[in-house]
């Protein structure tokens, strides 16, 4: 299963990336996270469905200084397969 996630708020700057992937690697999951130019995280999640949709709960809260406002999931076919999480730049 795979899930591509935007999330929009005061998310940038605050140590969202790494939240999301120390979780991300603790549920099982592979994929990536990056910040875009608008402000908002994009993600991209492969794993089982029960802990991609943990994560997601997860994200709409964020580490402790971030602010979600909103957290949006479209679950998608896998054109490829990730062996770990990472944090792209």
């Amino acid at each position: 299963m795979q899930a591509h996630i935007l999330v929009l708020g005061f998310v940038q700057g605050v140590g969202f990336r790494q939240f999301v992937k120390k979780k991300a690697v603790s549920l099982g999951l592979t994929g990536w996270v990056k910040n875009l130019s608008d402000g908002r995280v994009e993600l991209l999640v492969q794993g089982q469905k029960e802990n991609i949709q943990k994560l997601i709960k997860l994200a709409e809260k964020g580490p402790f200084f971030a602010e979600v406002k909103s957290v949006q999931v479209e679950w998608e076919k896998a054109s490829q397969s990730y062996k770990s999480f990472e944090v792209l730049r």
